[in-house]
């Protein structure tokens, strides 16, 4: 199995192709982090370079990571069987009055990508939904997202939420969305801003690799 024939086909998004081709390469044996790695992670950093260089959009992102995660139903059982673990735990949502969720889903499929384990929470998400299922998975990352400004605010009252329960310092916070800068993330008190997936693949790793 040449896996770049399958890293080609998570970076045209040809979701079926990559299924399929995943589950030839662990019908010959192939090792499933290769395929993992090699196959998949390796795509999506292919994309990410190309988003960057501004040579894909957004929808060939999207198209890309839904191929990707293809691939990912097929190998995360055989993973998990083989003890592989996860580089870390992440909770994802868009919060309270927001119901956007491309930029949030393309997040968390990249996220996922890389290794993290993700908890997507949804749209419109309360400060205490947040809270319980970050202390409830004991995630590393609470990931926020707005893309008004006028749910902007709310990613305050998260942090605060976190802040009152005698927590904040356990989790690490990594805030974007179209109004979302590195200034309002600083003046809210949250870790981390990404301006994109992209981004937030890098800043996601850089942290985790702290807590190592």
């Amino acid at each position: 199995m040449d896996l770049n024939q399958l890293s080609l086909s998570v970076q045209k998004g040809s979701a079926a192709k990559v299924k399929e081709m995943v589950s030839e390469a662990l019908a010959q044996n192939v090792s499933p982090t290769e395929i993992l790695n090699t196959g998949l992670i390796q795509a999506m950093a292919v994309v990410g370079e190309k988003f960057k260089n501004n040579e894909v959009y957004v929808p060939e992102m999207l198209m890309s990571a839904k191929a990707m995660n293809a691939g990912m139903q097929v190998l995360e059982p055989i993973l998990t069987a083989t003890g592989v673990k996860p580089i870390g735990k992440a909770v994802i949502g868009t919060v309270k009055g927001d119901l956007h969720d491309i930029g949030k889903n393309l997040v968390r499929m990249m996220l996922k990508g890389a290794g993290i384990e993700m908890y997507d929470l949804g749209i419109d998400v309360s400060a205490q939904a947040f809270l319980d299922k970050a202390k409830e998975v004991g995630a590393d990352m609470v990931c926020l997202s707005a893309l008004l400004t006028t749910t902007m605010p709310y990613m305050d009252s998260v942090i605060k939420e976190f802040e009152k329960a005698g927590v904040r310092s356990q989790f690490v916070f990594l805030i974007g969305g179209a109004p979302v800068s590195e200034t309002y993330a600083r003046s809210i008190n949250a870790d981390y801003y990404a301006e994109d997936a992209v981004v937030a693949v890098d800043v996601a790793k850089k942290i985790l690799a702290k807590k190592q």
